[in-house]
């Protein structure tokens, strides 16, 4: 029968309507406040400060978790200017923590390294400079390499991934078995699927616990490893080990006594017992990602936690039972067209609670679309969005090839119902005839060894004649496929979903941007130049002096003096000085009594301004012994 091409009705328009939700929900659940990010700092990037500072201060957007060594300030010649000690300066909202610096600090530029663990369990690092006095030349070099990259950080994000993908396997594949296909308990190819997920995200999660602490910046060891079992992070990763300890046992009861079991009663109880035993494991192990991650920091953690705990859940059990069900259609003669539409309606569930609980963590967690194209994190959430679109779509066409499924077996039962009265009736007379063929025939040998080698060729060629039957079949075939291309794309969306996880969301990433544009622009190294008239009364008392001041900014200055005639040529006068009067800070008058280089030029390169603002310059000009005079004037130094 030639299967006709698939009609839209409502149970279609309500599958695309939770399709939909759920869409919606991936959208806007990925801008979560997971990274924390460096919002300000004293002193400032760049800034130059006339006198060392008594310590160096952070602030956080969010609550992070720091360590010994986590902040370290080096001298231009690459040695240790802090005394190492961490001081907790957080209050209220505000996350701030510094460190001390040592007395006596030479002038020059510093170099500031930083690194922490975000309250999600990601790290987080950075660095910048200041300037003492003035810049300088440095030996310190700014790292490149941000934390939980390089080498340990590409392990890591594998690590991840396949404890995602291992989760998925155990938990959907064992699903699918207790819900959609109980015979498929004694399924080999099924057994191995959901063994193999066990294994993986067993041994991914040891491998996450070794190297959490080189993730984070500590140095590969004992000493690390025992540093990382206090974190919140290291409790939930020996958490889960001890939960694949009871799942160890939950498999081999679901592929040992349960396939053994024939009385039906007995059957049904174990089912239950597995069912109820298996969900509790299930959503302890993953808890253990809702106790580490985005979902333990924020707002509303205690729902968060179990709503992501059912986020988590139900994309195992669409995405488990997918892989699943492509190993049965794959590698088995034949399934129960029920198990498929069991199935179907399994993954059904699954997209509303998706929708649901990707509409609360879109409520908690979304910060603004703009961060959608503007930011790293926004273009991998389109591109996730894009492959969860294709990954409904295809899903659409498994469900129809589903529903056809039902039909054509609904057509067979009729067929063999009415032609069941046929064989009936010739039963009896092929019965004879077998029984004489079977007397012409040789006798099966009593050799045991013959026995079982006619026995393995006999189910071979059962086997042989089932699988070309399974393949003969368009409507198998045509599900085949589809469920072949949505388990494709839903190792790609995985390994998206993996990268996302440990980006900087783009919510932080705009708030750090913001906090960076309110803070007060550095002012450029712009030098003062200033031309002052002068006449001191006297023989030849008239002219004009020329100062500069560069960089004309807080901190170390250059100073030159000019001195010119009303000529334009230089005016060598007896004396010159100049002084700085801050009169808001009531600061000064500073003296400074430049030196004399060449004749109506003098200079000094250590003019010290202590803080920027509102200076009164005062130049005095002395040219006999008797004709002298000041002139002033007020300029800003930045």
């Amino acid at each position: 029968m030639t299967p006709t091409a698939p009609r839209f009705g409502t149970a279609h328009v309500l599958w695309l309507i939770l399709a939909t939700a759920a869409l919606l929900g991936t959208v806007l659940s990925g801008t979560a406040s997971a990274h924390a990010a460096l919002t300000g700092s004293d002193p400032k990037d760049g800034a130059v400060v006339a006198t060392a500072p008594k310590g160096v201060t952070l602030t956080f957007s969010e609550q992070v978790a720091l360590g010994d060594d986590a902040i370290r300030v080096l001298e231009p010649s690459g040695k240790r200017a802090d005394t190492g000690e961490l001081r907790d300066l957080c209050a209220g909202s505000v996350v701030k923590y510094g460190v001390n610096l040592h007395a006596g600090l030479p002038d020059g530029t510093y170099t500031v390294a930083w690194r922490a663990v975000s309250a999600d369990s990601h790290p987080i690092s950075g660095a910048f400079t200041f300037s003492i006095g003035a810049p300088s030349k440095t030996t310190v070099a700014l790292p490149g390499e941000k934390a939980g990259g390089g080498v340990v950080g590409v392990l890591y994000g594998i690590a991840r991934y396949v404890s995602y993908g291992g989760f998925v396997l155990l938990v959907g594949g064992a699903a699918f078995v207790l819900a959609c296909w109980p015979r498929g308990a004694a399924v080999r190819p099924l057994q191995r699927l959901v063994v193999r997920g066990w294994v993986a995200l067993t041994a991914a999660t040891a491998a996450l616990l070794l190297l959490r602490g080189p993730y984070t910046g500590a140095d590969f060891g004992p000493g690390s490893l025992g540093a990382v079992l206090e974190t919140k992070t290291g409790a939930a990763l020996v958490s889960r080990l001890l939960l694949l300890g009871a799942a160890a046992l939950f498999v081999a009861v679901l592929f040992g006594a349960y396939t053994r079991r024939e009385d039906e009663g007995e059957k049904k109880d174990l089912t239950f017992g597995l069912a109820i035993g298996g969900t509790v494991v299930a959503a302890g192990i993953a808890g253990t990602w809702a106790l580490s991650e985005h979902a333990s920091a924020g707002l509303q953690p205690l729902v968060a936690m179990p709503v992501d705990i059912l986020h988590l859940l139900a994309m195992a059990a669409w995405l488990g039972g997918l892989a699943a069900l492509l190993v049965v259609l794959y590698r088995e003669p034949s399934i129960e067209r029920s198990a498929v539409r069991r199935f179907s309606r399994v993954a059904f569930g699954s997209v509303v609670v998706l929708a649901a609980t990707g509409i609360y963590q879109s409520w908690r967690q979304v910060g603004s679309w703009s961060a959608l194209t503007g930011t790293a994190y926004g273009r991998l959430l389109l591109l996730k969005v894009g492959l969860v679109a294709v990954l409904v779509g295809v899903a659409w066409v498994s469900r129809r090839w589903t529903e056809r499924l039902a039909e054509t077996a609904a057509v067979t039962q009729e067929e063999d119902a009415g032609a069941g009265e046929d064989t009936e009736a010739g039963q009896a007379g092929q019965a004879g005839e077998d029984a004489g063929g079977a007397r012409g025939q040789v006798a099966v040998p009593d050799d045991p060894e013959r026995a079982a080698q006619l026995a393995r060729q006999r189910a071979a060629l059962a086997t042989a004649r089932a699988r070309r039957a399974r393949d003969a079949d368009p409507e198998r075939a045509g599900l085949r496929r589809s469920v072949l291309a949505e388990a494709g794309v839903a190792v790609v969306l995985l390994a998206v979903t993996t990268v996302l996880t440990t980006t900087e969301p783009g919510r932080t990433e705009e708030e750090a941007g913001r906090a960076q544009a309110s803070a007060p622009a550095a002012v450029p190294d712009r030098p003062l130049d200033l031309a002052l008239p002068f006449d001191t009364g006297g023989v030849n008392g008239k002219g004009t002096v020329r100062l500069t001041l560069d960089p004309g900014r807080s901190g170390g200055n250059a100073m030159h003096v000019y001195a010119e005639g009303p000529d334009g040529r230089p005016l060598d006068v007896p004396e010159l000085k100049v002084s700085f009067t801050l009169e808001s800070q009531q600061i000064g008058p500073l003296p400074v009594v430049p030196d004399r280089v060449t004749a109506g030029h003098w200079t000094s390169a250590a003019v010290q301004i202590p803080m920027p603002g509102e200076w009164k310059l005062q130049v005095t000009v002395r040219t006999s012994d008797i004709d002298q005079t000041t002139i002033d004037k007020n300029v800003k130094i930045g």
